[in-house]
């Protein structure tokens, strides 16, 4: 296809012209040329792609499908030297990071901040969905980086740990002196409503695969649809909330919010970014790295 790139110029010169003399001025070639190439590309593609009339001339309908799709290619080469140009001028790129929420809100934030000081001309972009979604995304070439628990496969990825999480289980004191007042059984897990994100929530999952390895049954589990709902449904009693220990440290601090007395402890985890092993060294995918690693 290499060798007919040149015709395709012209065969889109012509066809937004609609006229054979006004393509030959805007290319700088005589007329003949215009139209010598115009046939070769009709002859390699078997077709006819233009009309000729009084006026000049205007799309078969096999030029007209041909002409959608070079305006196609032909755009995205305008964009991307404009975007070229702009990041040589500027040093403006586009970064595109997928994560959950939650992530995004006490994990990612501080190392965006960072970022955005030192390279105010990149522009950023955020996809907020769940870690698995996020993992798609990536394979899919759609996000550049992703905030995410540590994968159970890596073949494809290269994944830099941040910080290490736990679960737990978090109430007011309130609620729980309640509880010990209506409910004469000791066992929480048979009384107390526990709070949890829905069953595609990796946390959950991590969770409940804890809970069937150690034989341990809930018996009310009420499902909030965000972390942040959990932690103020939490704070006013309604019962007690799944949630990542580190993200409530402050609420547990001012004693807001307490663990409850389990006696189970949930092993710990790490997130952290997340990249295609060929993207690493690409900018501004590098230097996001370079600084949350330092």
């Amino acid at each position: 296809m290499d060798q007919y790139l040149p015709l395709y110029h012209i065969f889109y010169t012509a066809a937004k012209c609609g006229n054979i003399s006004r393509a030959s001025r805007e290319l700088y070639i005589s007329q003949p040329a215009v139209s010598k190439a115009i046939r070769k590309l009709e002859e390699s593609l078997n077709t006819t792609l233009f009309k000729r009339n009084s006026r000049g001339v205007s799309l078969t309908e096999d030029g007209a499908l041909l002409f959608h799709h070079v305006q196609d290619a032909f755009s995205s080469l305008d964009t991307a030297e404009q975007l070229l140009e702009r990041k040589h001028s500027l040093g403006i790129s586009h970064l595109r990071i997928g994560v959950s929420a939650i992530m995004c809100k006490y994990v990612l934030l501080p190392y965006l901040q960072d970022f955005i000081r030192l390279y105010p001309h990149v522009k950023i972009a955020i996809s907020c969905q769940s870690t698995y979604q996020t993992l798609e995304l990536l394979q899919e070439r759609k996000v550049d980086i992703g905030l995410i628990g540590s994968p159970n496969s890596q073949k494809a990825l290269d994944f830099f740990p941040v910080q290490s999480i736990q679960d737990t289980f978090v109430a007011s004191e309130t609620y729980l002196n309640n509880l010990s007042l209506r409910e004469s059984d000791p066992n929480l897990f048979h009384t107390a409503t526990f709070m949890m994100l829905d069953e595609e929530n990796l946390s959950r999952q991590f969770v409940n695969d804890y809970f069937k390895l150690h034989d341990i049954e809930l018996k009310n589990v009420l499902e909030v649809s965000t972390v942040d709902l959990l932690i103020e449904f939490a704070k006013i009693g309604m019962g007690a909330a799944c949630v990542i220990k580190e993200f409530v440290r402050p609420e547990l601090d001012n004693h807001e919010l307490m663990e409850l007395p389990l006696d189970i402890r949930f092993p710990s985890r790490k997130v952290g970014f997340a990249v295609l092993k060929e993207n690493r060294e690409l900018y501004p995918v590098r230097e996001f790295l370079e600084l949350t690693l330092q």
